[in-house]
């Protein structure tokens, strides 16, 4: 009789801490506003450099206090290598792959995206501190793979 008791209490607070773990995935993306980057577009990955935006890559003014950030990812560099961005400034990142699947991460911010041929992705960040962020391919490219990083300078 005992043995049920403690296997009924056990199923109670294993069905208890499920709920709570569900409830915690559901409030995270929700109540922090957390959520993926998204998939703005599809491209021709043979013709990424001669299709806008992507035939002029680097930083432009979208709007006051707004910037956009576009960039290709290839074997095994970012184009353009290094970035200025105004500090507190809305930066939307825009930016694909040439090649193959590359990762770009800014070190030290939220800011994760996969670069997938024939995708654009895009993603939007806020510096809010000056300083030099480093830029890697968190995707695994090929032999120069250790070799591809850049850098946003938040100024």
């Amino acid at each position: 009789m005992k043995v049920e008791t403690y296997e009924k209490a056990f199923l109670a607070l294993s069905g208890i801490t499920l709920v709570i773990c569900l409830g915690v995935l559901l409030y995270v993306p929700i109540g922090f506003g957390i959520h993926l980057p998204g998939r703005v577009a599809e491209i021709d990955p043979k013709e990424v450099r001669t299709t806008p935006p992507f035939d002029n890559p680097g930083v432009r003014q979208t709007g006051p206090n707004e910037y956009e950030v576009v960039l290709i990812g290839q074997a095994w560099t970012f184009i353009p290598p290094e970035v200025r961005v105004p500090v507190g400034a809305k930066i939307t990142f825009t930016a694909t792959s040439a090649d193959v699947i590359h990762g770009f991460h800014i070190e030290g911010t939220r800011m994760n995206m996969m670069l997938i041929p024939g995708e654009v992705s895009q993603n939007t960040y806020t510096f809010q501190r000056p300083g030099e962020y480093v830029v890697i391919c968190h995707e695994y490219c090929g032999l120069g793979h250790h070799t591809m990083f850049g850098k946003v300078i938040a100024e």
